[in-house]
């Protein structure tokens, strides 16, 4: 449609078809009816002039919109790759795609974002929503599928196994000989950000290693957090040799701040991350990262959410996915252990 052109409407579908705006409206809704060669000649004329029905008079003509929403806080690698998952799954579903997310991309995470985007998505434009890392419990009367749920909560999810997850990556620095391992934590209302500092300590704990508090440091899984933790971790006169960040984002920073330092990484200093990013095999030395499979996480979350929206009822509607160690150039002995 030229820009400035009216939109294109029922009346000019049927004009060009020949039929009633009735005959079109019940092609559009999918109604009985309307003869195979009719249904043709419509379905021709809105290809032709790019008819577009509203969704939501869509939805108020019909139970379902066919529709599906994604609700984000913001655009990282990590919501990226989880889009692409979402994608996939939906390929010939029938369903479409609404992205909502804030326009801030490393923004304040302000209370209660993901239920103000729900108000304005679930049961009107979209049959369910897809929830990113939200901040607390999601309540909604549409379906709603949580990718990486609060702490407690109770609602259908997908998350990594994140404890198996921060386990192996302790396990990997200390079997290396590593022993003074600090930790960068994640944003502590999400279940994920504790479960991989529950692995870090176990995994210190199983090897007989003292956790020390005093190498633990807070962080929110915003890059821009990391910088000033990992410099006081590294400014210390009894500095860790590794550092273990809750995501790989928090660990690329890592990695400039070691380098504004004059730290080697990984002859002075090694570094892992969690998640496994597209840009932690670009950096320069590739870092060691544990991979969740970011876009399986989102190919069955909309499996979750269609069969929610379906009605299917069957399967499981909390899923754990496995991880793995990927190890790269930012890990290796410790040149002074301690």
């Amino acid at each position: 449609m030229a820009e400035g052109a009216a939109p294109v409407t029922m009346s000019d579908v049927a004009r060009l078809a020949g039929v009633s705006t009735a005959t079109v409206s019940r092609v559009v809704n999918e109604r009985y009816g309307v003869s195979p060669s009719t249904i043709a000649q419509v379905r021709s004329a809105i290809e032709l002039l790019g008819y577009e029905s509203s969704l939501v008079a869509t939805s108020l003509r019909r139970s379902r919109t066919n529709v599906l929403g994604l609700v984000t806080h913001s655009f990282q690698s990590y919501t990226a790759e989880v889009l692409k998952g979402v994608m996939d799954a939906l390929t010939q579903s029938g369903f479409d795609l609404i992205i909502y997310a804030n326009s801030d991309l490393y923004g304040t995470y302000s209370e209660g974002w993901e239920q103000r985007h729900l108000a304005r998505l679930a049961g009107t434009l979209t049959d369910g929503c897809i929830v990113v890392t939200p901040s607390g419990e999601v309540r909604s009367g549409a379906p709603v599928v949580v990718i990486d749920p609060a702490r407690d909560s109770t609602v259908p999810s997908v998350t990594a196994d994140n404890l198996a997850g921060a386990t192996v990556v302790v396990e990997h620095l200390l079997n290396l000989g590593h022993r003074r391992i600090g930790f960068i934590a994640g944003r502590s209302s999400l279940a994920a950000a504790w479960s991989r500092e529950e692995g870090y300590r176990k995994a210190l704990a199983a090897a007989g290693v003292p956790v020390d508090p005093g190498l633990i440091a807070r962080g929110d899984f915003n890059p821009e957090s990391a910088a000033p933790l990992a410099r006081e971790l590294l400014d210390r006169a009894d500095r860790p040799t590794a550092i273990f960040t809750a995501n790989d984002g928090m660990a690329l920073k890592v990695l400039e701040v070691a380098k504004d330092l004059g730290l080697r990484v990984p002859g002075d200093l090694s570094v892992v991350g969690f998640d496994n990013i597209p840009e932690s095999a670009l950096v320069e030395p590739g870092l060691t990262t544990v991979d969740q499979s970011m876009y399986r996480l989102g190919y069955e979350a909309a499996r979750m959410l269609k069969s929610l929206v379906c009605g299917d009822s069957e399967g499981p509607h909390q899923i754990v996915l496995p991880t793995r160690l990927v190890v790269r150039g930012s890990t290796a002995e410790p040149r002074n252990p301690m």
